[in-house]
């Protein structure tokens, strides 16, 4: 790939990695308009690293407290407000992990395609307008529960298909249930730790089987591009999400179903 091309990539994958528009979306837009190439898993790597490196840094604080709290609360069998949380979020990731790695072939033979990703797009983003208009929006992250955590954790699964954006389905579960925009968003984003982590250890393993020609200084600036373009959306967007809503991010979806429908059709 050129300089161009893995700028461009990783500025996507770090822009719409943790926005409610999908990455898989935006992805197919440069080899569909501009005939690039699939990036390759050594790049999906590094994208998938640089992305995990950014959430985890802008949430230092919140995962270190969650995971003191996690293993004391193996240990002594007492919980906390931060043990529940990081407990919450581990069976949360169970289906999406599960289905994941049992489903991802038959995922990328059937779903893999412009025509499921328009269609996603615009659904999931109507479904986004819904749930952030009807929503009460009374509850933080760590009122949740087991329950709602789960039902938010089953919605992750909808995210394996192409188009539909990991961060907008479990936005969307969460609002439903009552969490504030900035709790579902802090939920989701907390959520994207280990689910990442999952993807690049399943890439970082066939990496490691395959005998790939690596570019590394093309795959370092690739994961710089991504975890600085990450972090920055991280923080613009919880900003800016009590201000504007999901409004715009559904209004740009629809326009975005409307491209690719009017490329692909």
């Amino acid at each position: 790939m050129s300089t161009l091309e893995i700028v461009v990539l990783a500025l996507i994958q770090g822009l719409t990695e943790f926005l409610p528009i999908s990455s898989s979306a935006h992805l197919i837009l440069p080899s569909v308009l501009l005939g690039w190439q699939d990036q390759g898993l050594a790049f999906d790597l590094v994208l998938n690293i640089g992305t995990l490196a950014a959430v985890l840094i802008y949430f230092r604080k919140e995962v270190f407290s969650m995971s003191t709290a996690w293993v004391t609360s193996v240990k002594t069998k007492q919980q906390t407000q931060d043990s529940k949380l990081a407990w919450w979020i581990i069976w949360a990731t169970v289906p999406a992990a599960a289905i994941g790695f049992f489903g991802k072939d038959l995922i990328e033979t059937y779903l893999r395609s412009g025509h499921v990703i328009a269609f996603s797009t615009l659904i999931f983003g109507l479904l986004l307008w819904w749930a952030d208009s009807q929503a009460k929006q009374i509850k933080t992250e760590y009122q949740s529960g087991l329950k709602g955590a789960m039902i938010i954790g089953f919605a992750q699964v909808l995210a394996l298909i192409p188009g539909t954006s990991r961060s907008g389905i479990t936005i969307t579960a969460g609002l439903m249930l009552g969490l504030t925009r900035n709790a579902a968003a802090r939920f989701s984003f907390l959520l994207s730790i280990p689910i990442i982590s999952l993807a690049a250890g399943y890439d970082l393993l066939k990496f490691i089987l395959s005998d790939l020609h690596v570019d590394w200084a093309g795959l370092l600036l690739g994961a710089g591009v991504s975890f600085l373009s990450a972090i920055l959306c991280i923080h613009l967007f919880l900003i800016l999400l009590n201000k504007v809503g999901m409004l715009p991010f559904v209004i740009y979806r629809l326009i975005l179903a409307a491209v690719l429908f009017y490329v692909l059709f």
